[in-house]
């Protein structure tokens, strides 16, 4: 039997990664993602002799970090202002054309309901199997998949309606 620590020092060298990538998902803050991995990883070492099956150590992680972020909003307020559209600063017109096709796809993933988005996201960038994806969210594998179909479609019917130009951002 492994020691605590050498499970531990395991499951954050062959996981970190992954974590940060789906944090950095989340919050889309370099910082905040960093911060959300270091929280997962303390409450992962607080509780990591409740993990019986090592091959279930990617999505307890990911479950960990999920509740992570939604302790930030927990009791955060914030607070709106107004500003002028034409302040906001174009950051996509200097990027290239591969950037910008994934940015514009990254949106239209965001605008999806979250019940469509969270199931892409974690199959897509996690690498999740649905089996896995029901487990996270605590669903039916049945619904995991009917909401991956759903997801893709929505993307679909967005491509054919608004399909990416070459040079969109551009003025």
């Amino acid at each position: 039997m492994m020691t605590k620590q050498v499970r531990y020092e395991a499951l954050v060298k062959a996981l970190h990664g992954d974590l940060y990538r789906y944090a950095y998902w989340l919050c889309h803050e370099k910082q905040v993602a960093e911060d959300l991995v270091q929280e997962t990883f303390l409450r992962a070492w607080r509780a990591l002799d409740s993990l019986k099956d090592e091959k279930a150590a990617k999505s307890w992680l990911i479950t960990i970090l999920r509740r992570e972020n939604a302790r930030r909003f927990e009791r955060k307020r914030f607070e709106m202002s107004e500003y002028e559209e034409a302040n906001i600063t174009d950051t996509q017109s200097v990027t290239t054309e591969q950037e910008l096709e994934n940015h514009w796809l990254r949106e239209k993933i965001a605008q999806l309901p979250p019940e469509y988005s969270e199931p892409l996201v974690l199959q897509v960038l996690g690498g999740f199997s649905g089996a896995d994806i029901a487990t996270m969210l605590n669903l039916n594998k049945n619904t995991v998949m009917t909401r991956l179909f759903r997801a893709r479609n929505k993307l679909k019917e967005v491509l054919a309606a608004q399909p990416v130009k070459r040079g969109m951002y551009n003025g």
